[in-house]
């Protein structure tokens, strides 16, 4: 999230809107988990970030919470720094320390074919009939 806020708010490209919507709705939608996830709506069950604009970032493998010793943006640096994530109405981050226990998490179902898969059988239909298409060719000059 730091990357996208630097590379494309900081940088003027999206807007803070755009943002939200990127990363967190659009997410959702994806999954078919929206609205449970990715709104902040009555009966939501939505992540919320605070993200403080003006924080400098440095990624690093070691600041990250994974198995993996490496960060394929290691050395990045950048501006848009998450401090705190509440989840389920519980600060979960804060100030670079991770604030759960194992087993604490939940399992969200997540439902097949979501709006991403809406119009497949006409595209697929239209993909068919173009490999039926002629093909004509211009004469390649001697």
């Amino acid at each position: 999230m730091h990357i996208i806020w630097d590379t494309m708010v900081e940088a003027g490209k999206i807007t803070v809107t755009d943002y939200v919507r990127v990363t967190s709705t659009e997410c959702a939608k994806i999954f078919n988990v929206y609205p449970q996830k990715g709104a902040i709506l009555e009966g939501s069950d939505a992540d919320i970030i605070i993200l403080n604009p003006k924080r400098n970032f440095a990624m690093d493998a070691h600041t990250h919470h994974s198995r993996s010793n490496t960060n394929v943006y290691e050395g990045r640096k950048g501006k848009g720094l998450v401090e705190v994530t509440i989840s389920r109405g519980r600060v979960v981050w804060e100030d670079g320390n991770l604030n759960v226990v194992p087993g604490s998490g939940r399992y969200i179902r997540t439902p097949p074919f979501g709006y991403l898969f809406d119009g497949i059988e006409k595209s697929d239909a239209i993909y068919r009939a173009s490999l039926r298409a002629p093909v004509v060719r211009n004469k390649a000059a001697a």
